[in-house]
């Protein structure tokens, strides 16, 4: 989708995707008037996806995804890179998030653990 977009209406100057006719910056209104809008139409977003509290504003599309990338395992300074945030508001903003991976961090530690001490005790397989 997001290469369709840059083909049929290529980026701004200054490498910005979205750009008003003008080529200048969207006004921050337009693009929930916009999304509103596509949200209404049913050639837009299906049934589900139009009555779903997820996409209700934009900005939950993009909670959404730096959800998932935490939830993903992304290192959360590699997720605040690409949110374009530093870490502390990462951490401010999903840090109740980040408490529920508790298990998944406690596993990996645990398998790295395990591996080198396989490794220490020389249960390297010869290769």
């Amino acid at each position: 989708m997001l290469r369709a977009h840059v083909n049929r209406f290529d980026v701004a100057p200054d490498g910005r995707l979205f750009q008003n006719q003008g080529g200048n910056y969207v006004d921050a209104a337009a693009y929930g008037i916009t999304w509103a809008r596509a949200r209404a139409r049913e050639y837009a977003l299906t049934r589900t996806e139009r009555t779903s509290r997820l996409a209700k504003r934009p900005y939950d599309l993009r909670h959404a995804g730096i959800s998932f990338w935490l939830y993903s395992g992304v290192d959360p300074a590699e997720c605040a890179r690409r949110a374009g945030q530093s870490i502390e508001v990462l951490f401010r903003h999903y840090a109740k998030f980040l408490d529920g991976l508790r298990e998944q961090a406690n596993r990996l530690i645990e398998q790295s653990m395990n591996e080198w001490q396989r490794v220490s005790q020389g249960d390297v397989p010869e290769g």
